[in-house]
């Protein structure tokens, strides 16, 4: 907790500062102008959906989560997990089938259970831009991925005009009722027009949450003394704590920036898993150059990072278990001797190491055609150990990854062209050369009667040629057809390709105890990895029309997709003879073929200007289906029908609005997986702020109705009670419960310039 200290000691003297009326200059203050996200590099179709400024600073009290950003991007939803941890889904493929990038390192979840996504290490006060890519994506945005890509950039140093200097920054903090949830940040920048400096810190602390009403039948945890209400949302508590500090120095045409940032985890629990993350600390260090030249423009960057991850049982799931039938503990208390009869929880460690490097440039042809060229080189080495805790565990620890290894080399070209007033058109290639292997591994106990035939499953994979390489071609096609000035429409196809995942290719046990660790997507069952998977390869087709009218107070998008993957990692059951409906399992990762397709719409027009201001409406419409072309059922996780209407009111200050959200049954479903189903159910959220010229205010409710509505995407209720056993019979972890989303929560943020 030292380093919390140190964030907290902080944003005290900054405040004490403003107080105090401590060196703060009016010249040096820059307003938050409205920013448009642009891809990496210039010139590119405008194929990404972009976030502005505006509506960053918008979301900062009512969420600490900065997938949630996202939320009103057409096309996207997000899978429940942890407080600060929720997983993006572009047209229904989600996690490692989507690249997200920040400040252009390209990271990865280091967890079996991928607690700690790329979005997770940043937080909302922190992110300047986004950029979302759907579907079809520019080679050099893509790579690895199929489902798009997710493009954030922080807030640099700001460098100031000749002759001039900069100081300042902001001061905020929030807190919201459901969750007893607060957060506060800090920001402050010093510069000169050469050299700039910015600091970052944040930090984040929320208890469970509550459902609008009780939603399971036991308040038992497995713990002695500790309860859980009817209604509470168990493991869904959080405590995270950030901080950046930037560097850019400009010289003419050439801007060089270097960043660290920390980031502790202390706790951050997980409702729909069954372990709970008590620890992770991830630095990285991230240096970037760029530079303009008569031919075009150069980039290049180079990035590390490091994450020490740690899962073991947070307080409401239990913690001591025996040798009993079924891993009971005795009465539910310790027992001894210890490790001989008991377990002590079920420590897990994860590290892995990333380097990162990446050289593009962009050469104008012409002023009609431009060349963009690339290399990219991304290392990634994982371990994943569980020490014996007892038991059964003894007397060895268990290698569910040991020494993985997955390097990958891409070089891409891509020619932007205009070959008339009216057309805008793109090509790109780009081929990746991905290699992958692991060491050998061994589990608690090489005995022949250990538990779970994990002698005989480990020895099996030591015999095995672990080592592959996978040649990906990645193929973009755009055309783009200038109807008027306000009106477009952009025809694309791409086709993506996705090498597997080390969890997916490389854990082993079949083991229920070690299979249900390792889950990716929340749904409750367990997971055995298959060496020999085939990368993803998905072909993707989609047309939009944008329209919008001369003052940008009309706007309408549309765009319908269809995607077809050959070799879609799905699940089937590991023994068909012990699979179970209505119950959880352990399923093994398999290549099947499926096909996505829906429509995304978005518009915005104005009801009027009076006194009361201006109103206007917006919304936001998304379908997509999901099909496993194998089995005939549905993909997991497709998010339903959705519509979110938005009534907007702006006078003076205050900008107000009122949010209806609408969301169809789920009813489609992966049946392999046994996934829950979840009624239909429409939300109103409340929202208001006021702007001065200095401090900006937010307030609102969400869930004003206190609706109970389960989370379409938040995956199988374990948050309490015997989560080492796949199906316990004391009531505590029963199959069929969905996470519930929180009930109404009143929120008030404050955010100061200085």
């Amino acid at each position: 907790m030292a380093h919390s200290y140190s964030v907290r000691a902080l944003l005290a003297l900054a405040g004490a500062a403003v107080a105090a009326g401590g060196p703060v200059h009016a010249d040096s203050v820059t307003t938050l102008d409205e920013i448009v996200v642009r891809p990496a590099q210039s010139g590119a179709l405008p194929t990404a959906t972009v976030l502005d400024r505006t509506e960053l600073e918008r979301a900062r009290a009512r969420t600490s989560d900065s997938a949630a950003l996202l939320r009103q991007v057409p096309g996207v939803s997000l899978y429940g997990a942890g407080g600060v941890s929720s997983l993006p889904a572009i047209r229904g493929l989600a996690d490692n089938r989507l690249r997200i990038r920040i400040d252009g390192m390209d990271l990865t979840a280091s967890c079996p259970n991928h607690m700690n996504p790329p979005l997770s290490y940043v937080d909302p006060n922190a992110i300047g831009s986004v950029a979302v890519y759907a579907g079809i994506v520019p080679v050099s945005q893509g790579g690895d991925s199929i489902g798009g890509s997710i493009v954030a950039e922080t807030l640099v140093p700001e460098l100031a005009a000749p002759g001039e200097t900069l100081l300042g920054g902001e001061l905020g903090g929030y807190y919201r009722s459901n969750g007893d949830a607060y957060g506060a940040n800090l920001a402050a920048t010093a510069a000169n027009e050469q050299v700039g400096l910015r600091y970052v810190g944040a930090l984040a602390n929320a208890d469970n949450y509550d459902a609008a009403r009780d939603f399971k039948t036991t308040t038992a945890t497995g713990r002695v003394g500790h309860t859980l209400g009817l209604d509470e949302v168990g493991s869904s508590a959080y405590e995270t704590e950030s901080q950046r500090l930037g560097f850019a120095w400009r010289r003419d045409n050439h801007l060089l920036t270097a960043q660290v940032s920390y980031q502790d985890v202390p706790r951050q629990l997980y409702p729909n898993q069954r372990m709970d993350m008590l620890g992770n600390e991830a630095t990285q260090l991230n240096l970037r150059y760029s530079g303009d030249f008569a031919w075009g423009r150069l980039a290049a960057q180079a990035f590390y990072e490091k994450v020490d991850h740690f899962m073991d049982f947070g307080p409401d799931k239990r913690f001591w278990y025996g040798p009993a039938s079924g891993m009971m503990a005795i009465n539910g208390m310790p027992c001894a001797p210890i490790g001989s009869t008991c377990a002590e929880g079920m420590p897990m460690y994860t590290e892995s190491k990333t380097l990162g490097l990446g050289l593009t440039a962009d050469i104008d042809l012409s002023a009609r055609h431009l060349l963009r060229l690339g290399a990219e080189y991304r290392g990634y080495d994982l371990d994943d150990w569980w020490p014996p805790s007892g038991a059964a565990m003894w007397p060895g620890t268990f290698d569910n990854i040991n020494d993985g290894q997955r390097d990958r080399f891409a070089l891409f070209g891509e020619l932007e062209m205009r070959p008339a007033a009216d057309w805008l058109a793109l090509l790109g290639v780009r081929y990746e050369w991905v290699d992958m292997d692991t060491g050998d591994v061994r589990g608690y106990s090489s005995a022949p009667t250990a538990p779970g035939n994990q002698s005989a499953e480990a020895l099996a994979f030591n015999a095995s040629d672990r080592a592959r390489i996978d040649g990906n071609l990645n193929l973009s096609l755009l055309a783009q057809y200038s109807i008027d000035e306000h009106a477009r429409i952009e025809l694309g196809y791409a086709h993506l390709v996705r090498s597997p995942s080390l969890y997916e290719r490389y854990t082993w046990s079949s083991w229920t105890m070690a299979a249900i660790m390792n889950n990716t997507v929340g749904d409750g069952n367990g997971y055995v990895g298959d060496i020999d998977l085939a990368p993803e390869q998905a072909d993707t087709v989609a047309l939009t029309f944008a329209w919008q009218n001369p003052d940008d107070t009309r706007a309408l998008t549309a765009t319908p997709y269809y995607t077809r993957v050959t070799d879609y990692i799905d699940a089937v059951a590991y023994d068909p003879a012990t699979w179970r409906a209505n119950r959880f399992n352990v399923l093994r990762y398999a290549n099947q073929d499926a096909e996505l397709y829906g429509i995304d719409v978005a518009g915005r027009l104005p009801l009027g200007e009076g006194k009361l201001g201006r109103f206007g409406l917006a919304g936001v419409l998304g379908y997509t289906r999901g099909k496993n072309l194998d089995t005939g059922a549905g993909l997991y996780n497709i998010m339903p029908l959705n519509l979110t209407l938005t009534l907007t009111q702006a006078l003076g200050g205050w900008d107000n609005a009122l949010e209806v959200v609408m969301v169809d049954t789920k009813d489609h479903l992966s049946t392999v997986r046994n996934e829950i189903e979840t009624p239909g159910y429409s939300l109103v959220n409340l929202r208001a702020s006021y702007a001065w010229p200095k401090v900006r205010l937010d307030f609102g409710v969400e869930n004003l109705l206190d609706r109970m509505y389960d989370l379409p995407l938040g995956g199988a209720y374990v948050g309490q009670g015997r989560t080492m056993v796949i199906n316990p019979t004391d009531g505590t972890l029963a199959w069929g419960t969905a996470v519930p989303g929180m009930g109404r929560s009143f929120y008030v943020g404050v955010n100061l310039r200085f």
